[in-house]
Parts: structure tokens; C-alpha cells; sequence
């Protein structure tokens, strides 16, 4: 008929296995950006750069995070790429910010970004 073979368990467990509890603290390290949107006389060569030939700001930008040059002429790019830039340097804000900036006051939000990439290399 049938057969049932049965491990057998030479060693006897007199004891429970125990449980460790590990505390651990997570910080976001969130912070700001380095300069305000309207600090555009931080570095007067972004200024003018970001105001004259703003195209030629965000290809440098998005090449320096890197991302193809054609990335400020798709639409919403820029949107994305300061998303992109504001979660790689931790800096506290929301897509909906992002939108309102680079909608509301592109030049500015250009500048800001070129500044927060040359000052943190």
C-alpha cells in the first residue's frame, strides 16, 4: 500500500528562537534651493544667458544632468527636468511647484536651475 517515511529529529529544541527589534531613523534630508527664483543677479552671465538665448541655458542643463540637448524644446520637458533635478539634489518642493515656475516665470526658473547645478558642481 502506501508508504510514509518520517525524518526523525535526532536533537530536541528546548528553546524558542528569540526576536530582535532594530530601531532605525530615516531623515529625508530635504532642503532648499540654493538661491531664489528671483536671485538673477547671483551670477549675471546666467542672467544673460537665460534671458537672451534661453534655449542655449536649458540644452546646458539638461546635458549637464544628463540628458539630450533636445530635451528644452519637447513640451513640458522642463517641467520634468527640474522635477528631475529637485529629487537628485533632495530640495523640498512638488511637481506642482515645478509646473507654476517653469510655467509662470520660465526664465527665472531656468536660471535658478543653472545656478543650483554650478553651485553644486
Amino acid at each position: 500500500m502506501f508508504a510514509v517515511v518520517m525524518a526523525y529529529q535526532a536533537e530536541m529544541i528546548s528553546t524558542q528562537p528569540q526576536v530582535t527589534i532594530t530601531n532605525y531613523t530615516i531623515t529625508t534630508g530635504s532642503s532648499d534651493w540654493s538661491s531664489n527664483l528671483c536671485d538673477c543677479c547671483d551670477d549675471c552671465g546666467i542672467c544673460l544667458c537665460g534671458t537672451f538665448i534661453p534655449c542655449i541655458l536649458g540644452c546646458k542643463i539638461a546635458q549637464d544632468h544628463g540628458d539630450t540637448c533636445c530635451l528644452p524644446f519637447l513640451p513640458g520637458a522642463m517641467i520634468a527636468l527640474r522635477t528631475s533635478i529637485r529629487d537628485k539634489y533632495r530640495i523640498n518642493g512638488s511637481i506642482c511647484d515645478d509646473w507654476i515656475v517653469m510655467t509662470c516665470c520660465p526664465y527665472c526658473g531656468i536660471c535658478q536651475l543653472a545656478r543650483e547645478q554650478k553651485m553644486r558642481g
